[in-house]
């Protein structure tokens, strides 16, 4: 019995830590702009494909070969 009580507790101090952080994430702004961090993901991973693609092939050229 005492380890389900411990367990218990433990279970609401988890879940009291994580919604202290929710709260100070928003009142600190850390969700003001969920649209930007989804954009910068995207043009990184473009930029990614472009660098792979102006990279010279093995015979020095940097054109696509099909």
């Amino acid at each position: 019995m005492e380890l389900t009580w411990l367990a218990l507790v433990a279970s609401l101090m988890m879940g009291l830590g994580a919604a202290c952080v929710f709260v100070f994430a928003v009142k600190s702004d850390y969700f003001r702009d969920l649209e930007d961090a989804k954009y910068q993901v995207f043009w990184s991973d473009m930029e990614e494909l472009v660098d792979q693609a102006k990279e010279p092939d093995e015979d020095g050229s940097s054109e696509s070969h099909e």
